[in-house]
């Protein structure tokens, strides 16, 4: 049996190591997968050495083994999130050094204030029966699904998107409150510095498109109430007209468990089942007792926060209630 000698953070000395073992790694952050290259030279990793925003990069060693994870996380964040683990974990491959790298990046990202880990795995990994041994919990399931590249004329769209704006943080929150199964409305929404488009119809908002953009994809991720089911592909439609990137880079669209009936809506439009995956988590931090979450502005931004005070939960039944 492999046994850990050595678990720390990476510094220069370890470039050459992790470069090589990036090349066979497993991604386990879609959006970053999806819209940038999340290993190899170009990645994230080297920059998160050299110039630190928030992406962290370990290594563990043993006598037999050497492992790599990094992860990413936001101080107005209340999650960090797994960006790959490498080398990939074959089935005849024993798996201690793999949990020592899950269990460092656990205590790291809990050390820098994360309240929760997230990984996305495709069930049928070797990676995914290891997360659940290292404490992870699948939250959800979500399918990935593709459209090559395409231009839409917004013009032509049935409906009109706008860019999401700070003062509509109640707005869009409720949103998510009402479409969004309580267990998982913290790990659910969207990232801090992820842009957003909103649909309004009667003055409320009925749709939010997280949008991220990068040079190997465009990645949605979308909240649309039941309500407006009947318009649910009109919506996305919309939303990759109004991304210019969309004409030149295949576009993604996440859907989870909890929205599985916007499936069909994406077959229609042409958009094909890419990647089935677990939304798997480990908490990380104690505290977190009741599910009352409110979306806050920070430097013009919005964030999940838990344990929401009385009157944030007032504001989302006024607002509800069309009383503001």
């Amino acid at each position: 049996m492999s046994r850990t000698t050595d678990t720390r953070t990476m510094t220069i000395v370890d470039l050459p190591l992790i470069r090589r073992l990036t090349a066979n790694g497993t991604v386990l952050d879609s959006e970053l997968g999806l819209t940038r290259d999340a290993r190899g030279p170009n990645s994230l990793l080297l920059s998160s050495l050299l110039f630190p925003r928030g992406v962290y990069t370990l290594v563990s060693r043993s006598e037999t083994q050497q492992v790599v994870g990094q992860f990413r996380y936001r101080p107005d964040d209340l999650n960090a999130h797994i960006v790959y683990i490498a080398p990939a974990l074959d089935e005849d491959i024993e798996d201690t050094v793999w949990l020592n790298i899950l269990d460092a990046m656990s205590r790291e990202a809990g050390k820098h204030g994360a309240h929760s880990l997230i990984a996305e795995v495709e069930t049928s990994s070797h990676l995914f029966e290891t997360l659940r041994t290292a404490r992870f919990s699948t939250y959800s399931r979500q399918i990935i699904w593709r459209h090559e590249a395409v231009d839409i004329n917004p013009a032509d769209c049935a409906i009109e998107l706008e860019d999401e704006i700070s003062s509509e943080e109640i707005g869009v929150m409720s949103l998510i409150h009402n479409t969004v199964p309580t267990m998982l409305q913290q790990v659910a929404a969207p990232p801090g510095d992820m842009d957003g488009l909103v649909y309004r119809k009667d003055g409320r908002i009925e749709a939010y498109i997280g949008v991220s953009e990068g040079g190997n994809g465009v990645y949605l991720l979308p909240f649309i109430h039941p309500d407006v089911m009947a318009q649910a592909a009109d919506i996305i439609e919309a939303a990759v007209a109004r991304i210019d990137r969309s004409a030149k880079v295949p576009v993604y669209v996440c859907v989870r468990s909890y929205q599985d009936w916007l499936n069909h809506r994406l077959a229609d439009l042409g958009f094909e089942e890419w990647i089935e995956q677990a939304v798997m988590v480990k908490q990380i931090a104690a505290g977190i007792r009741h599910p009352g979450f409110a979306r806050m502005a920070i430097r013009g931004r919005l964030k999940i926060v838990s344990n929401a005070p009385y009157y944030w939960s007032v504001a989302f039944e006024e607002y509800n209630s069309k009383e503001i």
